[in-house]
């Protein structure tokens, strides 16, 4: 399994997969929440141990998958939250975060992500994130829907921002205009999730014939080419052992020039700015 470095201070930084698990849309039914915390495990069991989640999904209840699947195995398993933008200053942020890690049955948070912007100032988003690393409750920070300009603004504090998480893949390309660059030069990871655009990719021509060329799944080729330059950590969610994996095989899929190619005619880069897509 490739890795990331994430920054953290220290000599060499902290390494996590480059393969992660999202969550998104897990715990919204009580009936499949053991059948999802078991592909998660699944996940762990083929490497995939960056495990991403927010207080927004299914109002905690991700989180509490997330809990089951890790039981027993919190050491394995990096683990990422995010906080809604209304909790994220203050008491407020504090508190969100308290409750993250009481649904997650841990004493800390590996990585806590602002989840978009809202109307909380950057500044004060920050001290509370300061404040949780020096109590212990969370390990590293970063943001998630943030572009240049954004990220321009958090000034001083940026170098401690390890991470972005963004919307990336084939469909939604406009931030390696300047948002992936920026931070490639700067050190700092990206995140992609959807990398499948929400499975709407697999069913795309381009993506189909790279697969049957190269004897892989469809998901496989999407996920693979988020991966392609390095420094982008792919999170892909998955809910059956079937799913999960397949996703897991895109972490040895190599893709070639001509299959890159054949991506790019399909799917052109950026020529020029573009507002940053999110969902």
């Amino acid at each position: 399994m490739n890795t990331v470095r994430l920054a953290d201070g220290t000599p060499g930084g902290i390494e996590v997969p480059a393969l992660g698990q999202g969550t998104w849309h897990m715990g919204e039914r009580n009936s499949d929440r053991r059948a999802e915390a078991a592909a998660l495990r699944l996940g762990l069991d083929l490497g995939m141990t960056l495990v991403d989640t927010a207080e927004m999904y299914a109002d905690g209840g991700a989180e509490e998958v997330v809990a089951e699947a890790i039981a027993g195995r919190r050491e394995e398993v990096f683990l990422v939250s995010k906080v809604y933008p209304h909790n994220a200053g203050g008491r407020k942020l504090e508190t969100a975060c308290e409750r993250s890690l009481t649904r997650l049955k841990v004493e800390c948070i590996d990585l806590y992500l602002l989840h978009w912007r809202g109307n909380v100032p950057l500044a004060d988003t920050v001290q509370a994130m300061r404040r949780m690393q020096q109590a212990g409750k969370i390990r590293l920070w970063g943001v998630s829907n943030l572009d240049v300009d954004d990220l321009e603004e958090l000034g001083a504090a940026l170098p401690d921002c390890v991470a972005d998480q963004v919307l990336y893949n084939l469909s939604a390309r406009g931030t390696e205009y300047d948002l992936l660059p920026f931070c490639r030069d700067r050190g700092m990871a990206v995140m992609a999730y959807t990398p499948v655009g929400q499975g709407s990719l697999l069913r795309q021509r381009a993506v189909q014939a790279v697969a049957a060329r190269r004897g892989a799944s469809p998901a496989q080729v999407a996920i693979a080419w988020t991966l392609r330059g390095g420094g982008v950590i792919s999170i892909p969610k998955a809910a059956t052992a079937e799913h999960v994996r397949d996703n897991a095989g895109a972490a040895t899929l190599q893709l070639t020039p001509e299959d890159l190619a054949e991506l790019d005619a399909a799917f052109p880069p950026p020529r020029r700015k573009r507002p940053l897509e999110m969902l």
